[in-house]
């Protein structure tokens, strides 16, 4: 996707445990940034997250991720993570996730993550909250 189609971006810096010998991302570590930046829309959307699973007893699973890896990040490089919920399902949420260099349209990469709300108690998918659905559309509509 392109930068302009997120309204959510999270910055980081690569750090040097993240590199290998050539100085380049490690693939797993895109998974981490994907995963810091979903952290970090729940607070933009004041989706309190710890506090719900505490509360609810519920919590997200991650069922499928999808990496396509356009250019390498180097160490120390500032990137900027896109975020944006692609689709909401009954027990289900799609992120589109790009990694961009910062402050830029240059496409590190891009993928997408699926996660299922679960009932932690029962081991079993359940219906996402109204009020989740709510703060993400809010979010999400384009002024």
């Amino acid at each position: 996707m392109a930068r302009k189609s997120y309204k959510f971006f999270y910055t980081l810096r690569a750090r040097y445990a993240e590199v290998d010998a050539q100085g380049i991302v490690f693939n797993s570590h895109y998974l981490t940034y994907f995963d810091c930046a979903i952290t970090e829309y729940f607070r933009k959307i004041k989706y309190n997250y710890i506090d719900e699973v505490k509360k609810n007893k519920k919590d997200f699973h991650v069922i499928k991720t999808c990496i396509e890896y356009k250019k390498p990040i180097l160490f120390d490089q500032i990137i900027d993570v896109g975020v944006t919920v692609n689709k909401i399902g009954n027990s289900s949420i799609t992120f589109d996730i790009s990694l961009f260099s910062s402050n830029k349209d240059d496409l590190l990469a891009k993928g997408s993550i699926i996660q299922v709300y679960t009932d932690q108690i029962k081991k079993c998918a359940t219906p996402l909250s109204k009020s989740f659905i709510s703060k993400i559309k809010k979010f999400e509509i384009k002024s």
